[in-house]
């Protein structure tokens, strides 16, 4: 077996709890509400904004033999660029203050998830950063696309709300695709169970974003 279908499988069981959280099958049923949709998308801003620091502190403790990996993270910086104003957008075309959330404070769950991802980095093993990317973009290709069409439909928003799904959607399996190359070229075992734990720790952090999101936290209508 391959080590990215290692990875699939030995984190199925948290995957599974994560799509269970409340608001995702509220958000694929249709019954998120606009301020529930403003709050996810406030959440996301505070924890994307920290993509491409992340993705640099990685590519720095990169130790030499992982040159090829240190190329791989220089493109996903380029391609992670300015996602975080995609974000803002969506929130300002729903309606809201996008430059309160810009200056506002995350959830602790936010804080904590994003907290951990620089601590896997810097103090224990920089390859731990992919467990998160493999939480955050496989949930995407999963329900990205779904929920951003239920959502629109449900509260009647403009497409251009919903610009931070719709990428991470289908749009973005080429991405997934580069990111499972990536982890089969994989051979020294003490990574993959770096990995394969910091995933199993992502997909329990991320999802207590979704159970613990507070609908009017940080929220104000623009003005």
């Amino acid at each position: 077996m391959n080590f990215f279908d290692k990875l699939k499988n030995e984190t199925i069981v948290e995957r599974s709890e994560l799509l269970l959280a409340p608001l995702i099958i509220e958000a694929l049923s249709g019954r998120i509400t606009l301020n529930q949709y403003v709050a996810f998308l406030t959440q996301a801003y505070h924890h994307v904004k920290h993509t491409v620091p992340l993705l640099m502190a990685v590519g720095s403790r990169l130790p030499g033999h992982y040159e090829w990996l240190r190329e791989a993270v220089a493109e996903y910086i380029e391609e992670e660029l300015g996602h975080q104003e995609w974000i803002l957008n969506d929130i300002a075309a729903c309606g809201f203050d996008k430059e309160l959330v810009r200056n506002g404070l995350p959830s602790m769950a936010t804080e904590l998830m994003v907290s951990y991802a620089y601590d896997t980095i810097m103090r224990v093993n920089p390859m731990g950063f992919f467990g998160m990317v493999h939480v955050l973009e496989g949930t995407s290709i999963s329900v990205a696309d779904n929920a951003a069409d239920t959502i629109r439909k449900s509260l009647s928003l403009p497409k251009k709300a919903f610009s931070y799904l719709y990428s991470h959607g289908s749009l973005d399996i080429e991405h997934v695709k580069f990111f499972e190359d990536l982890m089969n070229r994989l051979n020294e075992q003490g990574d993959q169970d770096q990995i394969i734990h910091s995933a199993r720790v992502f997909y329990r952090l991320y999802g207590d974003i979704f159970r613990s999101l507070n609908p009017d936290h940080g929220l104000s209508m623009a003005a």
